[in-house]
């Protein structure tokens, strides 16, 4: 599986890049707004990538960022939407301004992208409003039991970074309940 290329830049056409690394050429598909942002020719470039296999052949989605990319793949699981809706649709705007039109339920966002019409856009927004609450909500409910865990409070009264203190935490194993041993394996980790 293709992820990552780090290459310089071959060609350019209209949809997609032909970026080549240690001496092969990867046609890798790109959204408008990506492909704008692209160094010039034969300039290097990174792109976070998605290897999408079907019946029709093999292709490879390049993003600018790893959270595009993740985005992408979001979209791509929706029942309907193909990969050059879901390329189109995640290389829209920064992921905060598609996250703040989905959440206001605005159709007119996805206006203008190939194969998605105005009830295919509804079941759009609908999955994805249901798939960013749910991540908020579940970021809040990790964040406040964190704030409430007694190892997170010593750790955190011991001066560690709340940030450094929660990954530790979410490392260790689920078994361990005694506040005592996850203090001082938390430590630990924080001492690596």
């Amino acid at each position: 599986m293709i992820a990552y290329l780090k290459g310089k830049i071959i060609l350019k056409k209209d949809s997609y890049v032909i970026v080549e690394v240690g001496g092969v050429g990867y046609e890798t598909h790109i959204s408008e707004p990506a492909f704008q942002k692209l160094p010039n020719l034969g300039d290097l470039v990174e792109l976070f990538c998605h290897m999408d296999v079907n019946e029709r052949g093999i292709k490879l989605f390049g993003f600018l960022t790893f959270e595009e990319m993740e985005f992408f793949k979001i979209v791509r699981n929706i029942q309907g939407v193909g990969p050059r809706a879901a390329l189109e649709i995640s290389g829209i705007g920064p992921l905060e301004k598609i996250q703040a039109e989905i959440e206001k339920g605005n159709l007119k966002f996805l206006d203008g992208i190939s194969g998605i019409g105005p009830k295919k856009a509804s079941k759009v927004i609908l999955e994805l409003s249901g798939q960013i609450r749910t991540a908020k909500s579940l970021a809040k409910n990790t964040k406040e039991s964190l704030e409430k865990d007694e190892a997170f409070l010593a750790l955190v009264n011991l001066g560690f970074p709340k940030g450094a203190v929660s990954e530790a935490l979410t490392q260790l194993p689920k078994g361990i309940i005694d506040t005592q041993e996850r203090i001082t394996q938390a430590l630990a980790i924080l001492g690596k």
